[in-house]
């Protein structure tokens, strides 16, 4: 009987370390001991990912939506009746309010480092975060510049989490096919220069080298005159780019008054940036908050941005 018990225990254990998932969480190991069955997720972005995988059941909540963004009728029905805990950024009381198994956010997306609400801060409470891998260079430096891995590796690693692997395995080989066919038409045209601004101000907040959309300009066909700037979002200055003079520009549309097109307008009436080539011609698209951070939205942003970059090759 004692050595039937010992072998028992033995199978039992074993089975209980098969069943530990594990994913990397910005260079370091993410587990848990049987898969999330309520989790909460921040932002369109995170969101539209979790959406894309049908893991509405486990959505105890959401945050950081409607205080900064007007959502589209597709969203709001996949959305259905899950919650918003907070219109911004949360509170731990906001989190632990639901009894979460997980968060996943990131970095300025839902969290600030020294903030109130950290891995550090929810898992005393049993709160594990997943973190948005574009957002990991504000805790670590050494990352790699940005490629579009950034969107294909989370929607994997949320896959592996949730337990739906192979439906996330499907979307992304999905998306690289897509990706390929409008890389292969922009491959061998010149790349315009190209600017993303992300609102008019005093000072650009733009990409630099570390975030998605740097990768996904460079997918469409062109150069982001941002490249250099060693960090993921962040400010420059007009004179800058302006002395880069972009050929084409990215305009962030948060779809309020006449959304990009007022962002443009800004541009037309600046005394440095109305000289510059895309002003003058008027070459710009506006593309939407979601479609700029890291999502499923990425791949048809490209194409858009594309074919109004290249025209003549679609």
């Amino acid at each position: 009987m004692m050595k039937y018990g010992s072998v028992a225990l033995l199978l039992a254990l074993g089975t209980a370390a098969s069943a530990e998932i594990s994913v990397d969480n910005c260079g370091e190991a993410l587990v848990f001991e049987n898969t999330p069955e309520r989790i909460v997720v921040h932002d369109m972005n995170m969101t539209d990912m979790a959406f894309a995988l049908g893991l509405q059941d486990k959505i105890v909540g959401l945050t950081g939506i409607t205080g900064w963004y007007k959502t589209s009728p597709d969203f709001d029905a996949l959305r259905g009746e899950i919650p918003e805990l907070a219109p911004k950024y949360p509170t731990v009381e906001n989190l632990v309010a639901v009894s979460p198994d997980m968060f996943f956010a990131g970095w300025y997306y839902g969290m600030k480092p020294g903030g109130d609400v950290t891995p550090d801060t929810l898992e005393p409470f049993g709160i594990k975060t997943m973190v948005l891998t574009e957002s990991c260079v504000h805790q670590h430096d050494g990352r790699p510049e940005a490629s579009m891995d950034l969107l294909f590796n989370d929607v994997l690693r949320l896959g592996q989490v949730m337990d739906v692997s192979d439906k996330a395995a499907m979307l992304v080989d999905g998306w690289k096919t897509q990706l390929a066919g409008i890389e292969a038409k922009t491959a061998d045209v010149e790349k315009p220069r190209v600017f993303l601004l992300d609102g008019p101000a005093d000072a650009p907040f733009t990409s630099g080298k570390f975030a998605i959309p740097d990768a996904m300009i460079s997918a469409a066909g062109g150069s982001n005159v941002t490249h250099d700037m060693d960090t993921s979002w962040g400010r420059t200055s007009w004179e800058t780019v302006a002395a880069a003079n972009p050929e084409f520009l990215v305009l962030l549309d948060y779809q309020t008054g006449n959304g990009a097109a007022d962002t443009f307008q800004f541009l037309k009436d600046h005394p440095v940036m109305s000289l510059t080539d895309a002003v003058k011609n008027e070459r710009w698209i506006g593309l939407r908050y979601e479609e700029l951070t890291p999502g499923p939205a990425n791949i048809e942003a490209i194409e858009k941005m594309a074919k109004a970059m290249h025209p003549d090759l679609f």
